[in-house]
């Protein structure tokens, strides 16, 4: 009998917990975009809303959702994953820069990094709050009125 517990006892160890890798994501607005952004250690891998970043064909959108990369030594040891909902091409492009610069600063929990960011743009770790106004009902946009005509 004292095998048979023994032999029980010891099939039921617990398997040893794999380690995950950390993973930082962080979220980033701009008109009506929203984006979020994962950060992982990792090759270099770039997918921005489900395509490869070679895969974008503006130059411009490149540019600007890859600029907090800048800031990095080894922009090639971060795998980036970032998936952007709502608003234009450009707004979307912004949110994701604000997204990808706050997992940036979090994932490396550097505070010179953090201030050199604020120093050169401050757009990039701060969202913009400015949404645009609606639509009154006494005319055609937000604050012009109809004119009148008297003759």
């Amino acid at each position: 009998m004292s095998n048979d517990s023994t032999q029980s006892s010891s099939s039921k160890q617990k398997p040893k917990k794999a380690t995950k890798q950390k993973a930082v994501v962080a979220s980033g607005k701009r008109k009506q975009a929203v984006a979020r952004a994962t950060v992982t250690k990792g090759p270099g891998h770039w997918v921005y809303n489900g395509l490869e970043f070679q895969a974008i064909s503006d130059p411009l959108i490149k540019q600007i959702a890859s600029e907090p990369l800048y800031f990095l030594k080894d922009p090639v040891a971060v795998d980036v994953r970032i998936s952007v909902n709502g608003g234009g091409v450009y707004g979307q492009a912004q949110a994701a820069r604000t997204a990808l610069a706050k997992a940036i600063v979090e994932f490396t929990g550097d505070e010179s990094l953090k201030k050199r960011m604020l120093l050169f743009d401050r757009s990039l770790l701060i969202d913009d709050p400015r949404r645009v106004e609606p639509k009154k009902f006494k005319g055609p946009k937000a604050r012009a009125r109809f004119t009148k005509s008297y003759r």
